[in-house]
């Protein structure tokens, strides 16, 4: 029997605390052992510590134990965003970048950690991995450089801290694959002002004492984004490129005059936004056959004959996020977010499809029957249509009363180079299981839905992502399916410029949610990081010469215009959007009498890991809907507004 009660006042048996318990991230996998996978080691975020990056294994035996003891924090800061900030090595041994420093540290069986790289300022290491006997990483150096220098390097694993330079030549470089005999280096270059999606070359060099001797640019086309080499042998290089629209597999020859075939053509992409240098979207197993992630909208994983294409279906419980993180015979390991539960770290055997063992997470405290199914829904939009997923309220103990139309609360993805698939996630069931819904949009600009619909926010930023997002919730509303006049937009980074962009340029939501957003196109691209410091020449304009359209575009220019209820939350410790954007909105708010609250957050930076932080924002934005939106959320502290 189900109990009548408004919308927004559902009691839940998901809390803030259980939401910040179920959000661990998943910082990379291994199979490792003398076998190749007598054990799989993995990264994983521990909220209630801060945050803080361990590495545990899982034996044979289904039991698990701690590699990293606290205090110990294995995260990179190259690029801002990190990635690959471990890897084992031989010897059962684990090699690491630690936060606090950014060296490279060596831990032994029974030994204290040591360093591996010297003690040089602000110097900093990422995309570790341990290749043909060598440890292999992306250097950054900081010091005394407006714009830092990055080069490929090999950290020797001796007594004493010893770095050998690999090579350079580029502004950033990523994935560097040794071939089989250590004879050829293979790594993904790109130059400001592009990002690594939009053109990147793929590059070969020929090892000489131990160094890269001569390379070549092996892409065949300066248009494109290539992405994550792999050798099969000396001569047979894998990689992923886009020349058709769709990130694929191709494979080309160093002995044949360079040619590129396809592997597997398909209308999805294998293949992502390289924003952290860990991420993998496909690995070789046994019996010349690739176990590949593809993306249209939603995530599968396939197996796929390398000699003839043919793609076979794996059941895998991932499908958003999905990143293939290593080989091991014919198993693979997996992350990714599944229907059912939030994030999870599973192993799928191509031998065995449907034998699935879940390594870490995968599952719900609170029962797979509280999380909603999402709804895939396209919407037309001025620019085209616009894909998004619908997650209704979903309670089986409550109803409500009959007429009354649902909240929604629209999700804005950050990037804006990015994408949302229709996985669980426990912060939207802790919303739908009170009784809002969720309307998570993959506006113009997502990836995931190929080249064309990417590059649709060329120039448009602050235009095509409002635009479409109002279009969505627009759809939604129009078909019954949300309450038009409880309509709220949250979103983080540049979901949160997307949601002051659409407060102050359209009249459809009652409320917003800033998340360390961004505010003044000119701030951030006089403050923010090196990685993103020529982004918007392509989402907005080049500097200079588009000053106006900067101008015109920030919603600090227009400030009169923001009227509606804002929470703002801001991390104190941001290097990509300073606290300083959202003080700025904040004071304006304040002196208009706007109704707002502004959270501000120690040790916390570009993306929040702490456990009371979750606790905290999730909370208060629930009492700030109620609150805007005339409903009296139980359990919760009333969030005093401004």
């Amino acid at each position: 029997m189900t109990t009548e009660l408004p919308y927004g006042t559902w009691p839940s048996p998901i809390t803030a605390e259980s939401v910040a318990a179920a959000s661990p991230r998943i910082e990379g996998a291994q199979f490792v052992g003398p076998r190749g996978a007598d054990e799989v080691w993995w990264g994983e975020t521990v909220p209630s510590e801060g945050g803080r990056t361990t590495i545990r294994r899982r034996f044979a035996s289904g039991d698990v134990e701690e590699v990293l003891p606290a205090p110990w924090n294995a995260r990179s800061r190259v690029h801002e965003y990190g990635g690959g900030a471990w890897t084992a090595v031989d010897g059962g041994r684990l090699a690491f970048v630690e936060k606090d420093d950014q060296r490279v540290w060596l831990l032994a069986p029974g030994e204290p950690p040591r360093p591996l790289t010297p003690a040089a300022g602000d110097t900093r290491y990422g995309a570790l991995s341990w290749q043909e006997g060598r440890l292999i990483a992306v250097r950054e150096d900081h010091n005394g450089r407006r714009h830092p220098r990055r080069d490929l390097v090999a950290i020797s694993l001796g007594d004493e801290p010893e770095v050998t330079d690999l090579v350079a030549d580029s502004d950033f470089l990523a994935q560097p694959a040794l071939s089989p005999g250590g004879s050829h280096l293979a790594w993904i270059a790109w130059n400001h002002p592009n990002m690594p999606w939009d053109r990147t070359e793929l590059r070969v060099g020929r090892i000489e004492e131990g160094t890269v001797a001569e390379w070549t640019t092996v892409s065949p086309d300066a248009a494109t984004a290539p992405l994550q080499p792999l050798w099969l042998d000396e001569d047979d290089l894998l990689y992923v490129d886009d020349p058709t629209g769709r990130w694929n597999l191709w494979r080309m020859r160093l002995s044949a005059d360079l040619d590129h075939r396809p592997v597997s053509p398909a209308d999805a992409d294998t293949g992502g936004p390289l924003w952290t240098l860990g991420t993998r979207w496909y690995a070789l197993i046994d019996g010349g056959r690739i176990v590949a992630a593809r993306t249209n909208g939603a995530d599968e994983l396939v197996a796929i004959d390398l000699e003839s294409g043919e793609p076979t279906p794996l059941p895998c419980p991932a499908v958003a996020g999905v990143s293939v993180e290593h080989a091991s015979g014919s198993r693979v390991l997996v992350s990714g977010a599944g229907q059912d539960a939030p994030g999870g770290l599973w192993i799928v055997d191509a031998d065995a499809p449907g034998e699935i063992v879940t390594v870490s997470g995968g599952t719900a405290p609170w029962g797979a029957e509280w999380s909603p199914r999402a709804l895939p829904v396209t919407y037309e939009g001025p620019h085209g249509p616009v894909h998004a997923f619908a997650y209704p309220p979903t309670n089986h103990h409550h109803t409500a009363p009959a007429g009354e139309k649902p909240p929604y609360i629209v999700f804005v993805h950050g990037g804006p180079t990015s994408h949302v698939g229709g996985a669980a996630s426990a912060k939207v069931a802790y919303w739908t299981s009170r009784g809002i819904g969720v309307l998570d949009v993959n506006y113009g600009g997502s990836s995931g839905y190929g080249r064309a619909y990417r590059e649709r926010l060329l120039g448009q930023w602050g235009v095509v992502d409002v635009d479409d997002v109002v279009a969505a919730v627009r759809g939604l509303a129009d078909a019954g399916l949300a309450d038009p006049d409880r309509l709220a937009i949250a979103g983080g980074s540049a979901g949160g410029w997307t949601v002051l962009c659409a407060l102050y340029r359209s009249d459809v939501f009652s409320a917003g949610i800033s998340r360390y957003g961004v505010a003044d196109l000119r701030a951030l691209a006089r403050d923010t990081h090196d990685f993103e410091s020529r982004y918007l020449d392509g989402m907005v304009g080049p500097l200079p010469e588009a000053e106006e359209l900067y101008l015109e575009r920030s919603p600090l220019s227009h400030l009169d215009r923001l009227t509606t209820p804002l929470l703002i939350e801001q991390g104190l410790e941001d290097r990509v959007v300073p606290p300083a954007q959202s003080e700025a909105v904040r004071n304006a708010l304040a002196r208009r009498g706007v109704p707002h609250a502004y959270l501000p957050f120690e040790n916390e930076g570009h993306g929040f890991r702490r456990a009371e932080t979750i606790v905290r924002t999730l909370e208060a934005e629930l009492s700030f809907l109620g609150q805007v939106f005339g409903f009296d959320p139980p359990g919760v502290e009333r969030l005093e507004l401004a």
